[in-house]
């Protein structure tokens, strides 16, 4: 189980109950957050933040990796572009060049990088085509209905229908 992490305060209870810590893209230079969730040893799954550059993305996940904690999965869920018929817009040439700077595990989030269903499976085809390691995805069983994020959202036929096209 994934569970993010916002508060140093909380980050003992989230420990004991989670598999992974996640450090949202509005944490992501929470700098004293990096460093007290890497002294948990779990593994950490670190999200892009919305306006960071891919040095500072990268150099984010050094201050894990400083404090002793090489368990690092970095997320790539899009970045705040002048673009407003997408929530974000998806850095696919940031995913691609992290694969040759970073010895990283990199995975992309087309469901936040978008905001838009129709739009995740393009996109997760096209963020395996340039290297992703793997990816992040919302399913619902009624988007439509979903309290938060449904026009993210996959319903589970067209989830299925993904993972076929993935070839997984």
């Amino acid at each position: 189980m994934v569970t993010e992490i916002l508060h140093i305060k909380n980050l003992e209870l989230v420990a004991s109950c989670a598999d992974m810590l996640q450090i949202g893209t509005r944490n992501m230079q929470n700098f004293d957050l990096l460093v007290e969730s890497a002294k948990t040893g779990m593994p950490i799954l670190l999200k892009r933040g919305m306006s960071a550059r891919l040095e500072e993305f990268l150099l984010a996940a050094e201050y894990i990796l400083d404090s002793g904690n090489d368990r690092v999965v970095l997320c790539e869920r899009g970045i705040r572009t002048f673009e407003t018929a997408t929530r974000n817009t998806l850095d696919l040439n940031s995913v691609a060049l992290a694969c040759e700077l970073s010895h990283l595990p990199i995975i992309v989030d087309p469901s936040h990088g978008t905001g838009r269903a129709s739009l995740v499976k393009p996109l997760a085809l096209a963020a395996r085509a340039v290297g992703a390691h793997g990816l992040m995805v919302e399913v619902h069983s009624d988007p439509r209905n979903a309290l938060s994020d449904g026009q993210q959202s996959l319903d589970f036929s067209q989830f299925a229908d993904l993972i076929s096209a993935l070839g997984a």
